[in-house]
């Protein structure tokens, strides 16, 4: 029987995903049927699929509860791919200071818990960091979404900014902004299987302190393809390997350079994230024969 599988997207980035025209050909060319779906259409059924592979379900970070729920629905009907136990780890950025207890190079994160003190918390994180510029932005989020680059000085700002955020019941991160972003950008290694494929350049993402946050789904980025370093390569190896999951499917690593030029972790996307499919000859291939070799481990 030919395998189906659902490439999950949102309503609102419907034709926006340039990993789709790709992947859904690969697919295609390995024998496979695919269908793009809205993870929240209460129309699809579910079990109609081999596998279901969140892909641009962007809008997730708003409606995180109803999205885990989604997810434990479909892991009763299908084969979620990554595992729920990875959706539900890495919806939530808490995850970067599980990280680095374990000893990963992550950038240095502080959060602010709904109730807590915020100033206080970015008293302490201004005390600890030299940083000229900050970061803060929601723990949940996605598309740097209500996320904003503002100066070390600008500490009203800062706070009115967590302040609504902190009052919805949001935790908030706050990282130092590492200046490289502006020169070198930030590398995100793609891994498919397990294993190295390829990696590309983002340019910096977020606008001048004091901006505000992107109003789209997403902020615009800047893509060109990019031969990581050693260092990069031997960071996310790090990084995979303290992560609590093993024989992951897929995976992007989101590296910046500290001061030192050291590769820092920004983030670990394991659940919806682009793989810039388009900006690397045979990497659809090889993601289409991994999600299709994975039905034999059912």
């Amino acid at each position: 029987m030919t395998p189906k599988v659902a490439l999950v997207t949102a309503r609102a980035a419907r034709g926006l995903d340039e990993d789709m025209p790709p992947l859904t050909a690969a697919l295609a060319a390995a024998g496979a049927g695919s269908q793009i779906v809205d993870w929240d259409d209460p129309r699809v059924e579910w079990a109609r699929f081999d596998l279901v592979v969140p892909r641009s379900a962007w809008d997730y970070a708003e409606r995180l509860p109803e999205f885990l729920a989604w997810a434990e629905r479909v892991t009763r009907l299908s084969t979620l791919v990554n595992p729920l136990a990875v959706v539900r780890w890495n919806t939530d950025k808490h995850y970067l200071g599980e990280l680095a207890r374990a000893g990963a190079p992550v950038v240095p994160t502080w959060y602010v818990e709904p109730g807590e003190d915020a100033g206080r918390t970015l008293d302490e994180f201004l005390a600890a960091d030299p940083c000229r510029e900050l970061v803060a932005k929601p723990a949940v989020g996605a598309g740097s979404r209500d996320a904003r680059r503002h100066a070390r000085a600008d500490r009203a700002e800062i706070l009115a900014h967590i302040g609504p955020l902190a009052a919805a019941g949001r935790s908030v991160m706050l990282q130092p902004y590492l200046a490289s972003v502006d020169t070198y950008g930030e590398t995100a290694l793609m891994y498919i299987d397990g294993r190295f494929s390829h990696a590309i350049r983002k340019g910096a993402l977020l606008p001048a302190a004091g901006a505000p946050s992107t109003p789209g789904l997403f902020a615009p980025e800047e893509i060109i393809p990019r031969t990581p370093g050693a260092d990069e390569l031997a960071a996310a190896d790090r990084i995979l390997a303290a992560a609590p999951f093993r024989s992951l499917l897929y995976a992007r690593v989101d590296l910046l350079r500290d001061p030192r030029g050291a590769p820092e972790l920004l983030e670990l996307e394991l659940t919806e994230p682009s793989l810039f499919l388009a900006h690397a000859p045979g990497s659809a291939e090889r993601f289409a024969a991994a999600l299709l070799a994975s039905l034999d481990g059912r």
